[in-house]
């Protein structure tokens, strides 16, 4: 593939890596690494800040509300300094704090992964939507039809964890040996349907061909009490593991037998892009994202939303597959 060169600056607010946040690490680094001109306003010292390689040029800025008028300057500053042809924002912090003024040679790319007011997205040039969805919206919301684009996330290829390390994560997390194991992964928040998990993974039965049936909670956020409390009281606890925020997503999805997106609402579904690079079985619910991706039976399982169980169902469907 053959890359027309376009020296481009690229916007995030924040500091913690979600799936969003993956996702700009992995483009700008793949810039990077193909000879790209290309540079990053990022927060200084926070996890995305370090995941960048370290060949891109940056340009540190607090990054701190709507309003901060410094970032805006120092974001304006770089653009010139850098000579950038493309400005890319991304998600709406940055979006809303950057303001190319009108003598600036740059387009100001807007990138969205998700259906988002548009209040604070109409003063860039153009705009992309990171699903066909996601287009079609900014064109129904009146942004201009040939200034909206389709252009989709990508994952990298993950390498194989060995055996040892894969070994070394059920003995850190005290994992059940010869357990088949569900995953969750992301961000403990209400739209990613955790709730929903955690009642469809009591609707199954504790062992599965004679083996005991386990959960891997992968993630933290807002919800982390909520969910542990739900777990208790539905008598599962014995039978999760929560391990936190994890940096390297890639070897939990190879240690668990199915991954299950249980999301309310998932406009894209970074975490099936990483299922799939790994080649974990996936479930999925539902939402418009995994609507988009998945083929029901193809590359993986739907489940209807929020019903926990027909999730459970799903589930089980999947865990009766014939393992590779």
């Amino acid at each position: 593939m053959i890359l027309t060169a376009v020296r481009s600056l690229h916007v995030i607010g924040g500091t913690a890596l979600g799936g969003a946040e993956r996702f700009f690490v992995r483009l700008v680094n793949a810039l990077c690494q193909r000879n790209q001109a290309v540079a990053v306003v990022t927060v200084k010292g926070g996890e995305i800040d370090a995941a960048i390689d370290p060949g891109i040029t940056r340009y540190p800025a607090p990054l701190f509300a709507t309003w901060d008028r410094y970032s805006r300057w120092l974001i304006n500053r770089a653009a010139k300094d850098f000579s950038a042809a493309v400005v890319q924002t991304y998600m709406g912090r940055a979006t809303r704090i950057t303001r190319l003024p009108a003598n600036s040679t740059s387009v100001h790319l807007a990138r969205l992964g998700g259906y988002y007011n548009l209040k604070g997205y109409r003063h860039a040039h153009a705009w992309v939507g990171n699903t066909r969805g996601i287009a079609r919206y900014l064109v129904e919301r009146g942004l201009p039809e040939n200034r909206c684009f389709y252009i989709g996330n990508f994952v990298d290829t993950s390498v194989p964890a060995s055996i040892d390390v894969l070994n070394g994560l059920r003995a850190e997390y005290r994992i059940p040996e010869q357990a088949r194991l569900l995953l969750g992964l992301g961000r403990f928040h209400p739209n990613k349907g955790w709730s929903d998990l955690l009642d469809a993974f009591a609707r199954l039965p504790a062992q599965t061909d004679g083996r005991a049936l386990h959960l891997l909670m992968v993630g933290s956020g807002p919800l982390d009490a909520e969910l542990r409390q739900q777990a208790k009281l539905l008598g599962i606890e014995s039978r999760i593991t929560w391990t936190g925020w994890q940096k390297d997503p890639a070897p939990w999805y190879q240690l668990a037998d199915l991954f299950v997106c249980a999301s309310r609402h998932e406009p894209l579904g970074n975490v099936i892009l990483e299922a799939w690079a790994n080649r974990t079985l996936t479930v999925s619910t539902r939402s418009e994202g995994p609507l988009e991706l998945m083929e029901d039976g193809v590359d993986g399982l739907l489940a209807p939303l929020q019903n926990p169980l027909a999730l459970a169902e799903v589930i089980g469907t999947a865990l009766s597959l014939p393992q590779a």
